[in-house]
């Protein structure tokens, strides 16, 4: 990221012209990882395929195994609130509290947890938090009834879950039927003009700002599908400038910065992102320190 990206960003922050885009890297202090949970439900029910640590192909092989998709979701929700723990928001650099401050009146998120519904709280906002219904069985939340539905606003912001909630398990993404059934919904949508998937407080939020992606790979397949797919859906997101928060490779991977930097402009080379190469943590921190700094 240049100077000039850092003065930007930081200015949209303050305005409220932002919105977060959250992911299951800003979770990884208290929660297992995908890599983990993928494990331990491959040992589970004995699968022995070469990607044992995918998790969505070792939740659509453990669906055939059990004949009940939602039971393998529940199963994966137990190991998710097994050590019942949260992020500790009192911690200036925690990724969750440092969203929370900003005035943002929308937050996206492909997370189940409502760890951001909590750190708003602890910043006395009284944030909602809706399901999107990305299949039939999942009813539109009341809170988008009505032509335009809701508004949210920085006091009481919107949490939009994507993928689904703790909540509710069965609203979860993640076996590959899942993934598959979403962007195939979003794609039938946008073409059809329709906005159940995407209210339009939620397309606004999509359209009208940038969005600052935390949390994600650009080596996880997941990510690269939904945001090519909603490149697509919708072409109103390729006119603002993005900013992506992206570990770097570490000397084990085999993987070197410019070679993933090469790899994201093939994938997102109709969008305009620019990306900060470090963990999250080092993030939150240099934007804590650079606002500090900031008159």
């Amino acid at each position: 990221m240049s100077e000039k990206d850092w003065e930007r960003l930081i200015y949209q922050l303050r305005t409220g012209h932002c919105t977060p885009f959250v992911g299951s890297g800003t979770s990884m202090s208290v929660l297992p990882s995908g890599r983990q949970l993928s494990e331990t439900l491959a040992a589970k029910v004995d699968y022995s395929g070469p990607d044992a640590r995918e998790l969505p192909r070792v939740v659509q092989y453990a669906s055939f195994e059990y004949g009940d998709l939602s039971h393998v979701k529940y199963l994966v929700r137990d190991e998710l609130i097994k050590g019942d723990q949260t992020p500790d928001f009192g911690d200036q650099n925690e990724p969750h509290a440092v969203l929370a401050d900003f005035p943002l009146p929308v937050y996206l998120t492909t997370n189940y947890d409502d760890f951001i519904v909590q750190a708003l709280a602890t910043r006395r906002k009284k944030a909602r938090a809706a399901i999107c219904p990305w299949n039939d069985l999942i009813a539109p939340d009341p809170l988008f009834e009505g032509d335009e539905g809701w508004n949210p606003s920085p006091s009481t912001p919107l949490v939009y879950h994507l993928h689904g909630a703790m909540r509710d398990p069965a609203s979860f993404v993640l076996a590959e039927d899942d993934y598959m059934m979403f962007l195939r919904n979003l794609a039938i949508e946008r073409n059809n003009g329709g906005n159940r998937i995407l209210p339009p407080s939620i397309l606004a939020a999509l359209t009208t700002r940038p969005l600052l992606f935390i949390g994600y790979s650009l080596q996880d397949w997941t990510f690269r599908a939904l945001f090519q797919e909603l490149g697509r859906s919708i072409p109103a997101i390729s006119r603002r400038r993005h900013v992506s928060v992206q570990l770097a490779p570490g000397e084990a991977s085999g993987w070197t910065v410019d070679a993933l930097e090469r790899q994201l402009q093939w994938y997102y080379r109709e969008w305009q992102i620019s990306v900060f190469w470090g963990g999250i943590e080092d993030f939150c921190t240099e934007l804590r320190d650079r606002i500090g700094a900031m008159p």
